[in-house]
């Protein structure tokens, strides 16, 4: 007993292993799939429909498929009575190999499949996709079949076409030459009945593309053009990939409109459309259920109807269709983005780079504004440190003033005297006393020349008066000034150099200040000095760049050496009294005139300024 326990246990897993054996095999087969097309793979709608199911099937069955496609040429021109050579290529085509699904693009494939079904793979399932269910009404299908339709009103897009453009009085339908295209011919008769006493219904399906192509060129006003498809013209000319509606495009006196969305961005304006997507993804759903084993008459799939209006945003341009007459929700394709929604960043950051460079330039024009103000104070406050210093070398000098002042007044004095003693003589002595008028007017012009010097040291102005003068009248002016004060201070005070004319532009009392300046600081020097010899002596030289130089030495103490740096810095000073102001003044002054400035020790004692400014004419 337990002997024959153990072999059944044995035979047990033997069989289990089989069973999972066989069918692990039998999930590693791929999925045998045929599409057949009604006319051929490139025909509209049947090629977009096709297109996507591929994809879809490929992408989400979960089992390997093994696809094929064969076209039913002959059923462009109705059934042949003579259809074996096609089934003997199929029969030869899945010798030896079971197929699990057949799927029919378009009605004239299905009617195809179930005439001859019994001939051809009798038991293998039927997925019927891309028609009408009117187109098949006539078929009976069995529980091994299922179809994945459409159904609406044929007449509903027409009908649009006059919601949308109210003032339409011809409407031309295109429409194919094909049985399946009769079919539909008779229906959309039938449908559009309703509308003969509203519009003008031209019907072009016994023309060829040709005469299509020159009718649609040539209608009336008020027209517009309903293209339903055209797979073969009147001529039996079969038309692949939609070449005709692409053709009726560029040709077209009116708007085109259609009713299957693959239309849609290749001519029509749009209008309720058939989605040729939804019949592929409910295709690709129902083909997988068959796959894993449902039973195809029990899939119910319901009709797919029109969806809501979609227009082409071009075509609405095209023909000035304007959008306020397109039905509430309807959908718009195809709009080309303003130039804000194509560059709304680098719009933006324009935008922000103009605001924040009119931040900059607005901050740098009040930066500026009060840097001029600044800068204007500046030198407002420079004009009057400079004639508070002139103020002051006039009152260090003002006891020389009014020494060299008194000589005229007094030889005036004299002189007028004596001139009225002339003229009181008995007899008078008008020529001697003329004499004597004339030198006391000598004189007196003399002590006016001094007043005016004074008072243009002292005049205070709010710009520098620039002009074209000598500097060797300049340098003249000021030898005269400082003469008495030098005099008084047993102090050898000349001039030398250039004798020629030295023509520079500046302010002359400003140049004459730095000499005054220049000069009164030697003056202070050599009063600190125990030296026997002492001079002061204003040289002129010619230097480079067009350049005169002045220099002003003196027989002083001269300067420290730490010093020598610093000399001309504001506030610094040797003197107890000193305001530091003097020799930075100097340094202002020529440099405002282009010119630079310069102090350094003399080897036989004292110092020695020098500055240069520009010449306007080479001496």
């Amino acid at each position: 007993m337990p002997l024959m326990w153990g072999h059944s246990r044995a035979i047990a897993a033997g069989v289990v292993l089989i069973f999972f054996t066989l069918l692990g095999s039998a999930a590693a087969q791929p999925r045998r799939v045929l599409v057949l097309h009604s006319f051929g793979p490139y025909f509209a709608p049947w090629n977009e429909i096709a297109g996507r199911f591929r994809e879809g099937l490929l992408k989400q069955s979960p089992y390997a498929i093994d696809l094929y496609e064969a076209s039913l040429q002959t059923e462009r021109f109705g059934p042949s009575q003579d259809q074996e050579p096609f089934l003997d290529y199929l029969r030869a085509l899945f010798a030896g190999r079971n197929l699990d699904l057949i799927v029919a693009m378009g009605a004239p494939a299905a009617r195809f499949f179930l005439r001859n079904r019994a001939q051809f793979l009798p038991s293998t399932p039927l997925l019927i996709t891309g028609t009408d269910e009117r187109a098949l009404r006539d078929v009976p299908c069995g529980i091994n079949d299922t179809i994945v339709g459409s159904m609406f009103n044929q007449a509903q897009p027409v009908e649009h076409i006059l919601r949308v453009l109210p003032d339409t009085a011809h409407i031309a339908v295109i429409i194919g030459d094909s049985p399946i295209e009769k079919f539909w011919l008779a229906e959309y008769h039938r449908a559009l009945q309703h509308l003969q006493t509203r519009v003008t219904l031209e019907w072009l399906n016994g023309l060829s593309i040709d005469d299509i192509a020159r009718r649609v060129a040539e209608l009336p006003p008020r027209s517009a053009i309903y293209y339903a498809h055209v797979h073969v013209d009147a001529r039996g000319v079969p038309q692949e990939n939609d070449r005709v509606l692409s053709r009726l495009h560029e040709l077209a006196s009116a708007p085109i409109f259609g009713f299957i969305d693959s239309n849609l961005g290749r001519g029509i304006v749009g209008g309720p459309l058939l989605s040729t997507r939804r019949f592929a993804e409910q295709s690709t759903t129902v083909a997988i259920q068959i796959l894993e084993g449902a039973t195809p008459g029990d899939i119910k799939t319901p009709a797919l109807g029109l969806s809501a209006p979609t227009y082409d945003w071009r075509e609405l341009q095209r023909w000035k269709i304007s959008e306020a007459r397109l039905p509430a929700g309807s959908i718009i394709e195809f709009r080309e983005p303003t130039a804000w929604e194509r560059y709304r960043w680098q719009l933006i950051s324009i935008f922000l780079t103009l605001v924040c460079a009119a931040g900059i330039i607005c901050w740098l024009l009040i930066e500026r504004r009060a840097r001029r103000s600044a800068q204007l104070e500046a030198r407002q406050r420079l004009f009057e440190v400079t004639h508070l210093n002139r103020t002051a070398i006039a009152g260090a000098l003002s006891a020389s003033f009014a020494h060299e002042l008194s000589q005229p007044l007094e030889a005036a004095m004299l002189n007028s005297e004596t001139a009225e003693r002339l003229l009181t003589a008995n007899p008078p002595e008008r020529a001697r006393a003329e004499a004597a008028i004339a030198d006391t007017q000598q004189a007196i012009k003399h002590a006016a020349e001094i007043i005016q010097h004074l008072k243009k040291l002292l005049k205070r102005r709010p710009e520098p008066a620039l002009q074209e003068f000598d500097l060797n009248e300049a340098i003249a002016d000021a030898v005269r000034m400082l003469s008495p004060e030098a005099a008084k201070r047993g102090i050898a005070l000349c001039a030398k150099g250039i004798q020629q004319p030295l023509p520079v532009k500046a302010d002359r009392i400003h140049i004459q200040q730095v000499l005054l300046n220049l000069a009164t600081n030697g003056m202070d020097a050599i009063s600190d000095c125990a030296a026997e010899a002492h001079a002061i002596t204003i040289r002129t030289a010619l230097a480079k760049d067009s350049r005169v130089e002045v220099s002003v030495s003196d027989t002083g103490t001269g300067i420290p050496g730490r010093d020598l740096s610093q000399v001309f810095d504001t506030f610094y000073t040797t003197k107890k009294e000193g305001t530091g102001l003097g020799l930075s003044i100097v340094r202002t002054i020529v440099e405002n005139y282009g010119g630079q400035v310069s102090a350094e020790n003399r080897i036989e004692g004292g110092a020695i300024f020098r500055f240069t400014l520009p010449l306007l004419r080479p001496a």
